[in-house]
């Protein structure tokens, strides 16, 4: 055999034993625990039924969706977009520049205000309007500032930038001071304020674990009505708080995953996957009680659910 022909040989025997590059994927993990549990049951499927590989990138919604456009794999996936608190994103990059596909398979959420069923009962409180009286307000009032304190969200949250206008508009800036922090700094409000019995009311939303951890209701807000919801994010004007204007309930949500657009020439498999990929609001409030009530690791949680239904896997996997 001539030099060249065993040369050829052995190339092409090369090509023949080598394995196959694994596919990979990195995943954006916001802060709420929703989003963390649904990015892990990503992962779970990506490492487990793929075999590909995982990387969890924490991150805000700002931070994915650009990265998202870059298409560099820097982040490939956000794992929970709510419409329309996201839509500034996806309005810049899904509809205008076409880097970031949406999925078509979302569930619905519900979002509003909340405060424990006792504290309800023992004060009358039944809508949005009666944490505006004083004597609510007072009891509210755990800092002994003059106004009863009220957690709008996380920084970063396009959701905590509209419920700020809600206060406003709601009229009720005169009597409570609307509270950004983590979330884990809510719930571990939510519990002492229970402990205690002292009024607490902060932002909620189905699905979540709150629901499993605490006996709490959500509070009547004015019907939804688009012409008395004109919000606007910081993201499209320096002036938004003074120009938006939102004294109603939120409409119900589609919330859904998204990813670059480049993902399917990177690696179309997990692509495909992310195309079929749907859960219910039930799944992710499951989700999230198993990781922030019982302070279980996303990552088992995920591995667990995928091994007990295998089926609806299988339909994600087109099998």
């Amino acid at each position: 055999m001539s030099l060249k022909a065993t040369l050829l040989t052995a190339t092409l025997l090369s090509a023949i034993s080598a394995p196959a590059l694994a596919e990979s994927v990195k995943i954006g993990v916001p802060s709420w625990t929703g989003a963390q549990a649904i990015a892990h049951v990503l992962g779970a499927v990506v490492e487990n039924r793929i075999g590909g590989e995982v990387e969890y990138v924490p991150g805000n919604n700002a931070t994915i969706f650009q990265a998202m456009d870059q298409g560099k794999g820097d982040i490939d996936v956000h794992p929970d977009v709510w419409l329309p608190n996201q839509e500034s994103f996806t309005k810049q990059y899904v509809d205008e520049a076409g880097t970031v596909t949406l999925s078509s398979n979302p569930y619905e959420g519900n979002q509003g205000f909340c405060v424990s069923k006792d504290f309800a009962e023992a004060n009358n409180i039944t809508d949005i309007a009666d944490l505006g009286r004083p004597d609510v307000a007072a009891l509210m009032d755990s800092d002994g500032n003059g106004k009863g304190e009220m957690w709008i969200g996380a920084p970063g949250w396009a959701s905590a930038n509209v419920n700020e206008v809600k206060v406003r508009d709601y009229g009720l800036l005169d009597f409570i001071e609307p509270i950004r922090a983590e979330e884990s700094v809510k719930t571990a409000r939510i519990k002492d304020s229970i402990a205690k019995g002292e009024g607490y009311a902060f932002y909620c939303y189905e699905p979540h674990a709150v629901w499993y951890m605490f006996d709490v209701v959500m509070l009547t807000e004015p019907t939804y009505d688009p012409a008395k919801y004109v919000m606007i994010q910081p993201s499209d004007d320096a002036d938004w708080y003074e120009k938006s204007k939102v004294a109603t309930k939120d409409d119900l949500k589609e919330v859904q995953i998204a990813w670059s657009s480049s993902l399917p020439e990177r690696s179309p498999a997990i692509a495909e996957f992310f195309q079929r990929f749907s859960l219910s609001a039930d799944d992710v409030s499951s989700f999230a009680y198993e990781i922030s009530g019982k302070g279980r690791d996303p990552a088992e949680v995920a591995k667990e659910w995928m091994e007990a239904n295998p089926d609806r896997v299988d339909a994600w996997l087109g099998l």
